[in-house]
């Protein structure tokens, strides 16, 4: 059995703990008994970290292309070598079946290798000028970013936030989530073993609000990084703009699922249930409104509901477990409340609906049908294992209805209709669109949404670039 590992926080490579600091207690989200007391910084801690990302910067941003590929790609094979103790920790702190979490590595690994290539693609141009003039376009490392990463993916997410200021040439703060820490410090310590210099690449912890706070209100941070919810999405922003620093925002979504009555629903459903409750559905693009024509709505109901049933429930490191529990009894928490109120405001329970045992943080994978689009959790992202089912007439009041939400992170529809799946990548408004197909992320594809969403992208060429400022030299 792999233990947990002792925890801390990561300044300029040394493992920073003890004194009188104060402490987080890590949860197994199976099971609800501490894993381990975290060290959350102080302003100290947190000065110290300014002060060596800055230098970091100096340094790093020297470095060639190649020294940056070589870490990148020397931490993907470390990261490989190592993948069943990262996987591991990972459950154990977040909860996701082992299966999850090991997949999740392997996306790590590739985006790793991937941002390793992109290092030595970040052209710039020259520009036509007379005869002895010299215009050209560069492209440099913004500076140090502070970078803040959620539990939800508790080893990609900490890697998509270091691997793109990394391939840049930028230093790094990483803030990642209190719940999910030993995760993101194994990402970093395979950086850190690859060759990154101690001072490029930071993990620190503590009150959030405290923590950004006093990072964002530093001259040395550049950029802003955030994954995480609409709400403290805004308010980070707001706290970026008082320096007019630049911010790539990755916020909530409610995604919306179209299913036009020309498809093979039982190859659509065994695709969307499996994953609509992926990660027990703690997915900031995870399907969630499915939005069902008439046509083939009771057996799409019928279908999913009956799916979601045969689902079993368990601790994410028993190889029958297909969802593990939630990561904390907050989710719990609020899903039952939204859960019930939907019930209350004319909902259709199909399935689930409730919490599992006495012990962790399980919620049975639920289905609501026929629930009015003013409950609540119509419009609110409910980040968790809900899949709710409403039936339309007609492609027109289809879009209208995947495009009623501020939201736009992640769409799908499901359609044989080569013409109206033109129509759909039209106007559907969102950063990522799956027609016939749940896969929308990759190493090389923008990740990222528009409206409340966020804006800005992370992964493939834009990633990178995200972290890098346009300058223009013109010579006479």
């Amino acid at each position: 059995m792999i233990q947990y590992p002792a925890l801390s926080m990561i300044i300029d490579g040394e493992c920073v703990s003890g004194g009188t600091r104060r402490t987080h207690a890590v949860l197994n989200p199976a099971t609800g008994e501490v894993l381990g007391q975290l060290p959350l910084a102080d302003a100290a801690d947190l000065d110290r970290a300014l002060e060596v990302a800055a230098a970091g910067f100096r340094l790093w941003r020297r470095s060639t292309p190649q020294q940056r590929a070589d870490v990148l790609q020397g931490a993907a094979r470390l990261m490989r070598e190592r993948c069943e103790e990262i996987a591991h920790v990972a459950v154990l702190e977040q909860g996701k079946t082992l299966s999850e979490a090991r997949v999740e590595v392997g996306m790590n690994i590739g985006l790793f290798e991937f941002y390793a290539g992109e290092c030595f693609r970040l052209y710039g141009r020259a520009l036509v000028r007379p005869e002895g003039m010299r215009s050209t376009v560069v492209h440099e490392p913004v500076g140090p970013v502070a970078a803040f990463a959620p539990w939800n993916f508790p080893i990609g997410n900490p890697g998509r936030k270091l691997g793109a200021p990394i391939a840049a040439g930028c230093s790094v703060i990483l803030k990642a989530a209190e719940e999910t820490p030993a995760s993101a410090l194994a990402v970093l310590q395979c950086l850190l073993d690859a060759g990154l210099p101690p001072a490029a690449a930071q993990a620190v912890f503590g009150v959030p609000d405290e923590v950004s706070r006093h990072l964002l209100a530093s001259p040395v941070i550049r950029k802003l990084s955030f994954t995480g919810s609409t709400t403290v999405g805004r308010h980070l922003a707001k706290l970026a703009a008082d320096d007019l620093k630049r911010t790539t925002m990755e916020l909530g979504g409610h995604g919306p699922v179209l299913v036009f009555a020309d498809v093979d629903l039982d190859r659509v459903l065994d695709t969307v249930v499996s994953h609509k409750y992926r990660n027990a559905g703690q997915v900031c693009v995870s399907p969630t409104r499915f939005i069902v024509e008439d046509a083939v709505f009771e057996d799409f109901r019928e279908g999913f509901a009956r799916r979601a049933r045969g689902l079993k429930v368990g601790d994410g490191l028993a190889p029958d477990s297909q969802v593990g529990p939630l990561t904390n009894p907050r989710r719990v928490e609020a899903i039952d409340a939204l859960v019930r109120e939907a019930v209350a405001a004319g909902a259709r329970l199909e399935a689930g609906g409730e919490r599992i045992g006495n012990r962790g943080f399980f919620y049975a994978p639920t289905v609501l049908s026929d629930t009015p689009l003013s409950a609540r959790i119509m419009n609110e992202e409910p980040f968790g294992p809900v899949a709710l089912i409403n039936r339309f007439s007609g492609e027109e009041a289809m879009i209208e209805e995947a495009n009623r939400l501020p939201y736009g992170l992640a769409a799908y529809a499901w359609t044989g209709d080569g013409a109206r799946q033109k129509r759909l990548a039209a106007q559907i408004e969102t950063g990522m669109l799956g027609i016939n197909t749940t896969m929308i992320g990759g190493a090389d594809a923008p990740f990222g949404g528009v409206k409340w969403s966020g804006h800005g992208h992370e992964d493939g060429p834009e990633g990178v670039m995200a972290c890098l400022v346009t300058k223009a030299v013109h010579e006479g």
